[in-house]
């Protein structure tokens, strides 16, 4: 989250002409979340999208992984700098992908998202090959060790912790942890936020991966569970997947890879696409809103708990 002003637009516009060696001349666009992202247009005629937020040591690993799968002709845009440090800030750009026609913003189908999502594990690094990505987003955060079952969340300034309740949620929370900080799996490297905005399609063709900074190196069980749960997720549209749909994709994901998953392989896939969904259902308890969506999530969560063996 950026916690504090960012940089000057001027300065952010100087240092990436600085990196690419071309002044942008029109704004594309600018949008901001947890990161402020600019498109712009180059006096060369390229287009490019530079990306400022807070320093992170991660954002290097981040950076690297991306350019060994673009180089490996996975859809996804070219990094083409950085990162640099822009006023106490981090800054990346990276080539801008071309969109072409009006894309889908969501799979279609659970076995078809799964497929691209083990293209992208199959192509990724070892994870001893690029510097370090931990700690992880803290939606796919279990393994922090801060007090209480909840992490310091991405988007907001609130201490989860502090904010007790509903209690069945915090046992889910906690079962998840426990279920989740014991399995001794080596780990790879993967994409930790699968959702719909981030993975575009063409028809069934896989047409780009976005956010990057989600890069993760964890079980391989957990990254596909966390996507299982979340793939058909677009921002703040309603479009999380069933269990049935999350158990077509891991079918489908664990046949992709040619894995022969043991019980326990199969229980951490569930519980990461649990943790994600109670983390996120903790998250909105603190909206105005949100009693309704962790009252809706209840009975889900009750099914997914006992899939995961907690």
């Amino acid at each position: 989250m950026l916690s504090r002003r960012p940089p000057d637009v001027g300065d952010i516009l100087a240092c990436t002409e600085q990196l690419v060696g071309a002044r942008p001349v029109r704004e594309l666009f600018h949008v901001a979340h947890l990161s402020s992202v600019y498109g712009w247009l180059l006096s060369d005629g390229r287009a490019v999208v530079a990306k400022v937020r807070p320093p992170g040591e991660r954002i290097e690993g981040c950076v690297q992984v991306q350019q060994h799968l673009w180089r490996a002709g996975f859809p996804c845009a070219r990094p083409l700098a950085g990162p640099v440090a822009v006023d106490g800030y981090c800054l990346t750009v990276e080539a801008m992908v071309d969109d072409g026609p009006p894309l889908v913003a969501w799979a279609p189908s659970p076995a078809i998202s799964a497929q691209a999502l083990a293209r992208f594990i199959e192509l990724a690094p070892p994870a001893d090959s690029v510097p370090s990505v931990e700690p992880p987003p803290a939606w796919m955060w279990w393994d922090h060790g801060e007090d209480g079952v909840w992490p310091w969340p991405d988007d907001c300034d609130d201490d989860l912790n502090a904010h007790p309740g509903p209690p069945w949620l915090d046992e889910t929370g906690r079962l998840v942890r426990q279920r989740l900080t014991g399995y001794p799996a080596r780990s790879v490297i993967g994409h930790g936020d699968w959702e719909a905005q981030n993975v575009v399609w063409n028809d069934d063709q896989l047409h780009a991966v976005h956010d990057w900074d989600s890069v993760v190196c964890l079980p391989e069980a957990a990254v596909v569970g966390a996507a299982a749960t979340v793939f058909a997720v677009r921002g703040g549209v309603p479009g999380h997947p069933t269990v049935a749909h999350t158990a077509e994709f891991l079918d489908a994901y664990e046949h992709a890879r040619g894995l022969d998953w043991s019980p326990e392989d199969r229980q951490v896939c569930w519980a990461a696409g649990l943790w994600v969904r109670a983390f996120n259902a903790k998250k909105a308890s603190l909206d105005a809103d949100g009693p309704d969506i962790v009252s809706a999530f209840h009975d889900e969560a009750i099914e997914r708990l006992r899939l995961a063996g907690a």
